[in-house]
């Protein structure tokens, strides 16, 4: 597995422990009720150094929920940071969690009565050799 695929299907896992009976995708779902999660795919820049390949690059997980006020979304995206910022340093295929920290989160009216809350994650990883 790459080392993006090996990443988002870490974050997935871990939200997936973490949120219960929230659904988490790896893409926007065509039908899911509300609220429900995706782990957008993961974008990574080089990072390695002479004697050792390296990653760095963006999680962004995006929560959706419905209603007048963002309460339990804002409880949800806490839950959610949380999740990913404890994620295991063992992603598999040989690729290890340097660091994954929150860049930046924010909550906002989507359509109608939806809301979305946006964390944006920088991840540092390297692979074993």
């Amino acid at each position: 597995m790459s080392a993006q695929e090996v990443t988002q299907a870490a974050a997935i896992a871990a939200l997936r422990a973490a949120l219960g009976e929230v659904a988490v995708f790896d893409a926007p779902p065509v039908r899911s009720a509300l609220p429900h999660v995706v782990v957008e795919p993961v974008l990574l820049v080089d990072w390695s150094a002479k004697d050792w390949r390296g990653r760095e690059g963006r999680i962004t997980v995006s929560a959706y929920d419905g209603g007048e006020r963002p309460a339990r979304l804002r409880a949800l995206a806490g839950a959610i940071e949380d999740a990913v910022e404890a994620m295991p340093a063992d992603l598999g295929a040989g690729w290890r969690l340097v660091s994954a920290r929150l860049a930046r989160s924010r909550i906002a009216r989507a359509s109608g009565e939806r809301w979305v809350a946006t964390s944006e994650f920088v991840a540092r990883i390297y692979r074993e050799n």
